[in-house]
C-alpha cells in the first residue's frame, strides 16, 4: 500500500485554548538585505526577508565544519582530546593579515580537537578550520566533500560548500538564510551539550605575541553575548563580498529563537541590528501553551501492525507563537505520511500538529507514537494483503 499524506482536522476544543478573534503578525523593519527568524519552540517563521537568496556566508560557513565535527564526536568517530599537527604549508597559507581571522597556530604545533573547535567558534580562526579538516580527512578538499554530504543529509537544500572556513571562492560556496537557520537549529537540537560547551564561550586564549611572548586572548565576536538574555551562539561572518552577517540564537523562559542577518555594512551595524532583531522576537511575540506533554491528540492508522492504529501524543508541552497580547482564533490538523508502517517505537516522531490562524504564520509541532506497535504476524499480514486486494 502506498503512503499518502493524511490529515485529521481537529476542532478548537481539541486544543487547550481557543481564541475568538483574528490577529496580524507584528511588523519589523531592518536595513539588512537578508533576514530570517524562526521560533524553534513552535516552528513558526516570525520574519523572512529574501531568506532563500543564495549568498556567500563568509565565516558563517564554519558552523558547517563545526557540525560535522560534533557529529563525528557523537558517533564515536572522533574524540575531543585527539591532537592534529599544524602542517608548514597550512601555517604558511593561513598566517599573516592577508589570511583573515586566525587562532595564531604555530608550525608543527599539536593541538587538540577541543582547542581547535574553540579556535573556530570563538576566534573564527581560518587556520583552525583547515587544520581540523586536514586532520580529519587528509585534505581540506576531502573534508569539504564530507561537509556537503552531511549538509544534504540534514536538509540544507540550497547550500553548497567549497571550503571549510568560508573563504571567498568565486561563488562555489553559497548558502541561504533559511539554510543557515536550519543548520543552527540542527546543531542545537542534535548536539546540545557540545553546543553549550563551545558556542557560548566569551573569549579564548591561544598563541603568543612576537617579542614579549605574551598570551593572545581574543573575544567572541557574537554580538548578542552579554547584550541579550539567554544568548548562547552562534557565528559571525565578514568579507568584502558578503558584508557583515550573523547567525544567532537565544533562549528565554524555555522559548528558543534562531535568527540570521546578512549583508550589513559595518561591525557596529551588525551589533545594533542583531540585538534589535532578537529583542523584537522575544517582545513582539509570546508563547501560548496548547497541548500538555503526554496528552493524546489523535490516532493514526497503522499498516501491517499488531494494532490497526497508534495514539499520537505530545512529546513535550506544545506551544505556539502569537503576537504579544493577541487573542486569535486557531485551528489545527494532524498530518502524517500514512498509514504508518509497523514496527513503531513509542516516542518516535511519526506525525505533526499543524496549527493555523488567520494572518499568522503556520506552525508545525511534533507528535510521537504513544506506544510500541509490533509488526503483524503471518496471518495478520495475509489478511491485510487480502483486504488490500479486495478493498
Amino acid at each position: 500500500m502506498s503512503k499518502l499524506l493524511s490529515y485529521l482536522a481537529l476542532p478548537a476544543i481539541a486544543l487547550s485554548v481557543a481564541y475568538p478573534s483574528a490577529a496580524s503578525a507584528p511588523q519589523f523593519q531592518t536595513v539588512a538585505p537578508v533576514a530570517f527568524m524562526e521560533d524553534l519552540s513552535s516552528g513558526a517563521v516570525l520574519f523572512a526577508k529574501d531568506a532563500d537568496r543564495r549568498m556567500p556566508p563568509a565565516s558563517m560557513a564554519k558552523m558547517m565544519t563545526v557540525f560535522v565535527v560534533f557529529d563525528m564526536i557523537k558517533r564515536g568517530e572522533l574524540k575531543l582530546d585527539t591532537e592534529f599537527e599544524v602542517r608548514p604549508e597550512t601555517w604558511q597559507r593561513w598566517h599573516g593579515p592577508a589570511a583573515g581571522s586566525t587562532m595564531f597556530l604555530s608550525v608543527g604545533e599539536k593541538v587538540s580537537v577541543a582547542n581547535l573547535l574553540y579556535g573556530v567558534v570563538v576566534l573564527s580562526g581560518n587556520d583552525a578550520c583547515v587544520v581540523l579538516a586536514e586532520g580529519i580527512s587528509g585534505t581540506e578538499e576531502a573534508f569539504v566533500q564530507r561537509m556537503n554530504e552531511v549538509a544534504k543529509r540534514i536538509g540544507l537544500d540550497n547550500s553548497h560548500f567549497g571550503t571549510s572556513n568560508g573563504w571567498p571562492d568565486n561563488g562555489v560556496t553559497y548558502v541561504t538564510a533559511r539554510d543557515l537557520a536550519k543548520l543552527a537549529a540542527t546543531t542545537i537540537q542534535e548536539h546540545p551539550s557540545l553546543y553549550k560547551q563551545f558556542y557560548s564561550r566569551r573569549e579564548f586564549t591561544w598563541g603568543k605575541t612576537l617579542g614579549s611572548g605574551s598570551d593572545i586572548t581574543q573575544a567572541n565576536r557574537d554580538p548578542l553575548l552579554g547584550r541579550v538574555a539567554g544568548a548562547d551562539g552562534l557565528k559571525t561572518g565578514h568579507t568584502e563580498e558578503a558584508g557583515y552577517g550573523f547567525t544567532g540564537s537565544a533562549e528565554q523562559n524555555g522559548r528558543r529563537l534562531v535568527m540570521v542577518l546578512a549583508g550589513l555594512t559595518s561591525f557596529n551595524q551588525r551589533i545594533s541590528e542583531s540585538v534589535r532583531f532578537m529583542d523584537w522576537g522575544f517582545r513582539a511575540w509570546q508563547a501560548k501553551p496548547i497541548v500538555k506533554q503526554g496528552r493524546k491528540v489523535a490516532d493514526a492508522e497503522v499498516q501491517l501492525g499488531g494494532a490497526s492504529s497508534v495514539g499520537l501524543v505530545a512529546p513535550r508541552d506544545l506551544k505556539v507563537a502569537l503576537p504579544s497580547g493577541a487573542v486569535p482564533a486557531m485551528s489545527a490538523k494532524v498530518v502524517y505520511q500514512g498509514p504508518i508502517k509497523a514496527p513503531i517505537k513509542a516516542g518516535a516522531h511519526v506525525a505533526d500538529l499543524v496549527v493555523t490562524s488567520p494572518g499568522l504564520p503556520e506552525q508545525t509541532l511534533p507528535l510521537v507514537a504513544e506506544a510500541d506497535v509490533a509488526e503483524a504476524g503471518f496471518f495478520g499480514r495475509a489478511w491485510a494483503g487480502l483486504t488490500g486486494m479486495f478493498g
